[in-house]
């Protein structure tokens, strides 16, 4: 493959008798004309040993890299951070997690406009590297590939499969006397069982089913377990296929178009899948400049059948998923109910519809349903909006057999102070707990709430109460959990009004969330309330309180696609 660089970014790092030095660096390196004078791919991973989402991304980069060399490009690996949520969880640690998403796509950023690189393979593992990655590829719109590291097997612990989530639940059974420390000790020993992202449809695995579903990603690739070696053959085929769009000039932003975005929309509602994707996806559409807000997500889940019977609502976790057919399979049924757009284009050059047209669906599987035979009629996710969350909010239903809730409200201003509160069994059945100044400017940093709502479902108290928030949920929570309630309280919005007994309703069919306070008494309130300090006066969760914006927005520090008038591709 014979590519011009010219017009490309590295030329200004390897052409010309000027960048003598640069090149004497790369020849320090081992590489000689021939490799000096190809393009130039960064491969990025999130390898590191924080959690086991990310200690099988080295091995699977360093395939990649091959492929890329293979097809006449010069790969220069990297790493990034990443914060993984099921240890920062539950503790002032969550506040590092979602901003961590902001860091990761600016971190890949800098690394590529430093070093003048003319594509991007990325490889992630943990729930904000893979909208961060996907993010900085959109950001820069250089010919980029996207690759997940692979979600770990299922634990085994009594005959049954299991995951982190049963983990996190049985700390609420054993304070309930329901588990002694000997069987808690059993179970965290056998439920992360090696490597690879959390298993269930949480949002890792969510976000991997988007990258195909909106066109960054080889079919298939979102779907083998981490320790699988097959993984290797999509890594070697991103390296090869970074190439190929190079050579055919094909970008981000050629890929992921409005429609594209609906497209992910739907695979999120199809799959049951993390209520974080709604904050993920107006970011991802955020770095294109296309607007699509909460309110177009939930437009797309509103419409689109739930399928895939997926953990933490259903039976079967992402290895199961890629045993019955995996992502395309599913994708082909949606295609085939009128439900994606085929038209759209993906990094294999071809269209979504090319990628299925030799995919049949299996009906002996028992993972996916028939786009004619769902779970339910629509999404297992569900938007809302109303008197107390006029910027909207989110909740995962699948798996939930009752879709309304009415109680009085049981208000705290920490999730610290909740969950010490469950902890204690200091609430009652009916009530509303509602965990505010969690959001992203006020946490700051939006935190996930798995902690606590975990501790409800180890108490059998799961759908006994309801919880709201302006802060987050781990895509491994489940019962009535409504999350990204906005506007958030500390910029004053209405969940920062609220008061112990007020009666506060849900409704997941008709999409509301309200509160029975007339528009007067709210007026009164909001007249009294004044602004909270978060106690962050220095450093990063400084600097993102400063500069965050909304949930509905996907929460995002800059302004984005739609204002830049020079593209870093274009340098």
């Amino acid at each position: 493959m014979s590519i011009d660089k010219s017009k490309l970014p590295s030329r200004h790092t390897t052409v010309g008798p000027e960048r003598a030095p640069h090149r004497a660096f790369y020849r320090a390196m081992g590489l000689n004309d021939l490799e000096i004078a190809q393009p130039f791919v960064g491969v990025v991973s999130c390898w590191n040993e924080s959690a086991p989402c990310n200690i099988a991304l080295m091995r699977q980069a360093q395939v990649a890299k091959a492929g890329v060399k293979a097809a006449g490009g010069t790969p220069r690996e990297f790493c990034t951070i990443t914060v993984t949520d099921g240890i920062a969880m539950g503790h002032e640690g969550m506040k590092s997690s979602l901003i961590s998403r902001e860091v990761i796509a600016d971190s890949c950023e800098l690394t590529m406009r430093g070093h003048c690189y003319d594509a991007m393979v990325g490889i992630a593992g943990c729930d904000k590297s893979l909208p961060g990655l996907m993010m900085a590829m959109l950001r820069l719109n250089v010919p980029s590939v996207f690759m997940y590291g692979g979600s770990i097997l299922p634990g085994h612990y009594h005959g049954r499969d299991v995951t982190i989530l049963d983990v996190f639940e049985a700390v609420g059974e054993h304070a309930a006397g329901k588990m002694d420390d000997a069987a808690l000790k059993e179970l965290e020993c056998v439920a992360c069982p090696g490597a690879g992202a959390c298993g269930g449809q949480f949002t890792a695995n969510t976000m991997a089913c988007v990258s195909e579903a909106i066109g960054l990603a080889l079919p298939y690739s979102a779907g083998a377990p981490a320790e699988y070696t097959s993984r290797d053959a999509y890594a070697e085929k991103s390296g090869q296929a970074v190439m190929a769009l190079l050579e055919k000039n094909i970008r981000p932003r050629d890929i992921c178009t409005m429609k594209a975005f609906e497209n992910a929309a739907t695979i999120v509602a199809a799959t049951g899948g993390s209520t974080n994707a709604a904050l993920h996806l107006p970011a991802m559409a955020h770095e294109a400049g296309i607007a699509f807000d909460l309110f177009d997500v939930a437009r797309i889940f509103k419409r689109t059948p739930y399928l895939a019977d997926l953990k933490p609502g259903g039976k079967y976790v992402a290895k199961d998923m890629f045993e019955a057919g995996g992502v395309p399979m599913l994708l082909k049924t949606l295609l085939e109910g009128g439900f994606l757009h085929g038209d759209v284009l993906t990094v294999t050059g071809k269209t979504m519809a090319d990628n299925l047209a030799g995919v049949t669906f299996d009906p002996t599987q028992k993972v996916i349903r028939a786009h004619a035979n769902p779970l339910s009629p629509t999404g297992g996710v569900v938007g809302l909006s109303g008197n107390l969350a006029p910027d909207g909010a989110i909740v995962k239903v699948a798996g939930l057999v009752r879709l309304q809730f009415s109680g009085p409200a049981r208000v705290f201003d920490s999730e610290e102070a909740a969950f010490e509160a469950v902890q204690n069994r200091h609430y009652r059945d009916g009530d509303v707990i509602v965990i505010r100044y969690e959001g992203p400017k006020g946490g700051p940093g939006m935190r996930e709430m798995l902690s606590t709502t975990s501790a409800l479902y180890g108490q059998g108290m799961g759908e006994k109460v309801a919880l709201i928030t302006d802060g987050r949920f781990s895509g491994a929570t489940r019962g009535f959990c409504i999350g990204h309630v906005g506007p958030e309280a500390a910029v004053g919005g209405p969940i920062a009004l609220l008061r112990d007994g007020d009666i506060i309703t849900i409704d997941a069919e008709a999409g509301t969330l309200s509160v029975a306070l007339s528009e007067a008494e709210l007026a009164a309130r909001k007249a009294a309330w004044a602004p909270r300090a978060n106690g962050f006066t220095s450093g990063t969760l400084w600097k993102y309180a400063e500069g965050v914006g909304s949930a509905r927005l996907g929460a995002v520090t800059h302004p984005g696609g739609k204002a830049e008038t020079r593209v870093y591709a274009d340098i």
